[in-house]
């Protein structure tokens, strides 16, 4: 994502604007870069993790890379760069920026976001949309898309959203994005047999393909079950994106009443999981992250083979984003000029 870093100006300076003196002279000032909230960034072999995801609070993770944002939360500039919105259910610390990225999305001249949400939640959540007509005084063009389990979206050629099981306090659901490959049958590629012949097989309706899913990413959203972390799809992505909310032993009610995870779930599903990186999400205000990495690793300590896990919170950091129109991240601040400069 280098090309996607903030750059200099030609002549290797950051912009500058003209002010005045009381004198009339005119002096040149940095311009000042806007900060976005402390949000995680994470770099995988595959694609980069972007987002802030605390209990309660605010929920957003983004795959700039794939064009698609899990959940919301209260839309940070960065979100307004993906197509699409990916939405588990419908509490506001899920969902709150949605009529924010709508409504930006087509001031900036960008095209209509499309929301994936639960079939249940689609009515409520176009009837929102609406009524924030009332205030803007026209409806942002959108697109709302129901899914159910096991239902597919085609986010571009090869790509596939596609819905799993979650159970919370709402309707919900969990997001499966998948590189979908189509791969000369076994047997014919044994035979490496010309193109022309291949062409041939084709054109007579043979199917001399096979179709391979590779699970590239599962985001959870907010769930009870831990049965939700081994479903097939799941429990293979490259990276799985799982909220744990609650880490003290006395929490174990919480958890359940408010139906999210607690670290014993987590723990029990562990086993059965073969992602090569899984990012905690969701950890309560309740519970210091600090705490929460040592439960962990007290708790996993007599594994065998640990997978690799990280809490993505612990990846905060302040970013950088250019005035203006939405733009993508940036990991660092520029570096200004010095006034005297």
């Amino acid at each position: 994502m280098a090309d996607e870093q903030i750059k200099p100006a030609a002549g290797g300076d950051i912009p500058k604007e003209q002010s005045a003196t009381p004198g009339g002279e005119h002096i040149h000032k940095p311009r000042e870069y806007p900060l976005v909230p402390a949000m995680a960034v994470v770099k995988t072999p595959y694609f980069h993790v972007v987002g802030y995801s605390v209990a309660g609070e605010e929920s957003v993770v983004q795959v700039p890379e794939l064009n698609i944002n899990f959940d919301i939360g209260k839309c940070p500039r960065p979100a307004l760069t993906a197509d699409f919105c990916l939405l588990t259910h419908g509490h506001i610390d899920h969902s709150a920026g949605i009529p924010y990225y709508l409504s930006q999305r087509f001031f900036q001249g960008m095209k209509p976001g499309t929301i994936l949400c639960p079939a249940k939640i689609a009515k409520p959540l176009s009837d929102i949309i609406h009524s924030w007509a009332g205030l803007e005084g026209k409806v942002t063009e959108h697109r709302i898309v129901a899914m159910n389990v096991g239902d597919e979206f085609e986010l571009r050629k090869g790509l596939i959203a596609r819905a799993f099981a979650t159970r919370h306090t709402v309707p919900s659901i969990g997001f499966l994005v998948i590189d979908r490959r189509e791969k000369l049958r076994a047997d014919l590629l044994e035979q490496n047999l010309p193109g022309h012949i291949l062409r041939e097989m084709k054109d007579r309706g043979e199917k001399i393909t096979y179709t391979l899913d590779v699970p590239m990413v599962a985001y959870t959203g907010d769930t009870c079950m831990a049965e939700t972390l081994t479903q097939d799809g799941v429990r293979d992505a490259k990276v799985l994106i799982t909220e744990c909310t609650f880490w003290e032993r006395d929490h174990r009610k919480r958890a359940a009443v408010g139906q999210h995870l607690h670290v014993t779930d987590l723990m029990a599903a562990l086993p059965e999981l073969r992602n090569e990186l899984i990012l905690i999400s969701h950890v309560s205000r309740r519970t210091h992250l600090k705490l929460a990495k040592r439960v962990f690793a007290e708790a996993t300590a007599k594994l065998a083979h640990p997978p690799k896990v990280e809490f993505l919170m612990d990846y905060a950091q302040r970013l950088w984003v250019k005035p203006g129109r939405a733009a993508p991240f940036a990991a660092v601040e520029p570096e200004i000029p010095d006034a005297a400069e």
